[in-house]
């Protein structure tokens, strides 16, 4: 009884906005002058305030992350860039509270100091439309080259759609339940059927104030029905198009929500290799492989590398998600957007280069080998496969986005996207404007026989 208790009183509210307010600026403070990542500053506070309850917690932290999001447009919009300045302005901006509202929290007890006459006047001004792109479009200024390149004149609406907050998508996982089945136990999480995936499901962003939904306590996660997975990285999987009984090498598998992906689409037979360079990764893979239920996938772990050359030339298919910039990310890590510099840029390009060559001797005469990067930076994209064409003889880019269509995953609407994503030498960029997921590119080469 005292366990439900302390559940209940987990849940409710019970600060005012003013504290909050004074709280957001706070940890947006650590984020910008300590250069802490949002999710370590925001859970630092919330050991210091123990009378926060969860809903307080979910209200500061998405208030930080709005303001992070929009950082530049709200900068530029109060004439301040200081913590204090980007918290009120997201406010007014992205939360579109009114001058009222924000006074009133402000006279509250443990609300920072009243408003200022300029921070009044700022509140209220409407945005201004003659901002330069990366203002408008809240990413670092160093960046524009590279958006004008993939975007050209349509960079400023790419990357706003690029502020605001992600919606969450579910995989269903198909070796333990079907679409139909899975659907009943997520509706207490308002997930609905996805516009573009046959077996996934789409959870539309909440409010930034509200606290998400837990999908860990729901029965159809614990069960193994579903994965978190962003639809974009389920595209990606299904343009690898794996079939049952195929050889499957998972080249930098990560946390594995590819590598069950593709172990789900082989119908559990065959087998998927899972592989990272950086060990530790996998250990997330275990727990996720034993709620899966997926029997046809083994670990080589880079402390015996003997396993992983037993592969050589022996895969129907690699599936290489590279490491990169992350900027296909920025809805949900915005302070990852403002860390992100020209010397990381070419660091990830030299470690991809490095990984496409490394992976491609794993791939048999005849086999393919999936190159899939979270970014949409030419730089990080199509410009490592020709590279990678260039340097390697024997292979050739197929049509991604007729691999991914042919797997039978997506929807009609889904190939429609997948298609529209399709650049002119085959391979897809999907953004959150294009496409609603997340900021993806892939692309499939061929190995002649």
């Amino acid at each position: 009884m005292a366990k439900h208790a302390e559940q209940d009183k987990d849940q409710v509210t019970n600060m005012r906005d003013g504290g909050k307010i004074s709280a957001a600026i706070d940890v947006l403070t650590n984020v910008l002058e300590r250069h802490q990542p949002v999710k370590s500053a925001a859970r630092d506070w919330g050991r210091r305030a123990r009378y926060a309850g969860s809903k307080d917690r979910a209200w500061v932290s998405g208030l930080v992350l709005d303001a992070l999001r929009k950082r530049n447009s709200i900068a530029h919009a109060m004439g301040d860039e200081s913590p204090r300045g980007l918290v009120l302005g997201a406010l007014a901006h992205a939360w579109k509270w009114d001058i009222r509202r924000i006074d009133d929290a402000m006279d509250e007890d443990h609300a920072p100091s009243a408003l200022t006459m300029q921070e009044r006047e700022r509140l209220v001004l409407a945005p201004d439309v003659t901002a330069d792109i990366h203002v408008a479009g809240d990413f670092p200024e160093w960046m524009m080259p590279h958006m004008n390149r993939v975007f050209g004149e349509h960079a400023s609406v790419e990357t706003q759609a690029m502020a605001v907050r992600a919606d969450v998508d579910l995989r269903v996982n198909t070796l333990k339940v079907d679409a139909e089945k899975a659907a009943a136990p997520l509706r207490s999480v308002k997930a609905e059927p996805s516009r573009l995936l046959h077996n996934a499901f789409h959870i539309p962003a909440r409010d930034p104030s509200q606290r998400e939904a837990s999908l860990e306590s729901i029965p159809a996660y614990s069960k193994g029905w579903v994965e978190v997975q962003d639809a974009g990285s389920q595209i990606a999987a299904a343009a690898a198009n794996a079939q049952p009984g195929e050889q499957v090498l998972d080249y930098c598998a990560g946390g594995g929500g590819k590598t069950l992906a593709l172990a789900a689409a082989m119908k559990g037979k065959g087998q998927v290799f899972a592989y990272d360079i950086d060990g530790r990764r996998l250990s997330a893979l275990i727990p996720r492989l034993k709620r899966s239920g997926a029997h046809n996938v083994q670990m080589a772990h880079p402390s015996e590398p003997e396993a992983l050359e037993a592969l050589l030339a022996g895969m129907d298919l690699v599936f290489v998600d590279a490491p990169c910039t992350g900027t296909g990310t920025w809805r949900r890590r915005p302070d990852a957007k403002w860390r992100v510099k020209q010397k990381q840029l070419e660091v990830r390009m030299q470690q991809q280069d490095e990984v496409l060559a490394g992976a491609a001797p794993f791939v048999k005469s005849g086999g393919r080998l999936l190159f899939a990067t979270c970014s949409f930076l030419i730089e990080e994209d199509e410009d490592r496969v020709d590279a990678f064409l260039a340097a390697n003889e024997g292979w050739t880019q197929e049509d991604a986005a007729e691999h991914a269509v042919s797997s039978g995953l997506l929807t009609d609407e889904g190939a429609a996207t997948v298609r529209a994503g399709k650049g002119p030498a085959g391979s897809v960029r999907l953004t959150p404007r294009s496409a609603g997921t997340d900021g993806f590119f892939f692309a499939v080469l061929r190995k002649e026989s």
